[in-house]
């Protein structure tokens, strides 16, 4: 998975969090990043699943963990998880201060029961 359509190794993260939990006030349960436009987005157990409505409205196909000592892609055409692919623009991940889910002072009390499974 050296040469993926649709991965731009060149572009940053968006942030450090959802952008839109960020811009709603909301909360994520783990973080995906485009892995060709950078946007960081909730995944598909968050709530609000961003990650995935961002890659079914603009067409970019793949994205990567934004989680720590995560380093994996998922290709949403080929319903393919791949263990390693290109070294994308730092950084890797959510600052390791970041709590998961986060942000912390967002996250309700009962939020596993608010968990897509």
């Amino acid at each position: 998975m050296s040469e993926i359509p649709g991965v731009d190794p060149s572009v940053a993260p968006s942030g450090p969090g959802c952008a839109e939990c960020d811009a709603a006030g909301g909360w994520w349960f783990h973080l995906r990043r485009c892995a060709q436009c950078g946007h960081v987005g909730c995944c598909d157990s968050s709530p609000a699943q961003h990650a995935s409505h961002h890659a079914k409205d603009t067409g970019h196909p793949v994205i990567q963990s934004f989680e720590p000592h995560e380093s994996w892609f998922w290709s949403y055409p080929d319903n393919q998880l791949y263990e390693r692919g290109p070294e994308l623009a730092a950084p890797d991940h959510h600052p390791l201060d970041q709590t998961t889910p986060g942000p912390e002072d967002r996250v309700p009390a009962d939020w596993q029961s608010h968990l897509h499974y």
